[in-house]
């Protein structure tokens, strides 16, 4: 496939046809990683991490998927300080 590099704002931008962006299951905002290797570049698909708030991780316990408290052992460090 042949396109070209444009102008946008103060930086450059490849436009992908909708053809492809739908052959690679993306569409405007995925996340991708561009690479740069022997004199061109690879952009290549990729999820993005997920981010985790400890307030909503913490709403999501309940009693029933709360677990009894496991014995470990004695302590082998400070973990017992805390």
């Amino acid at each position: 496939m042949h396109t070209e590099i444009k102008k946008w704002g103060n930086s450059a931008v490849v436009r992908l046809p909708a053809a492809m962006l739908a052959r690679l299951k993306l569409e405007v905002g995925s996340p991708v990683v561009l690479t740069a290797d022997d004199g061109g570049f690879r952009i290549v698909p990729t999820t993005a991490k997920p981010v985790f708030k400890l307030d909503d991780l913490l709403a999501g316990i309940t009693d029933e998927n709360r677990h009894e408290c496991i014995d470990w052992g004695p302590d082998v460090g400070r973990e017992g300080d805390y």
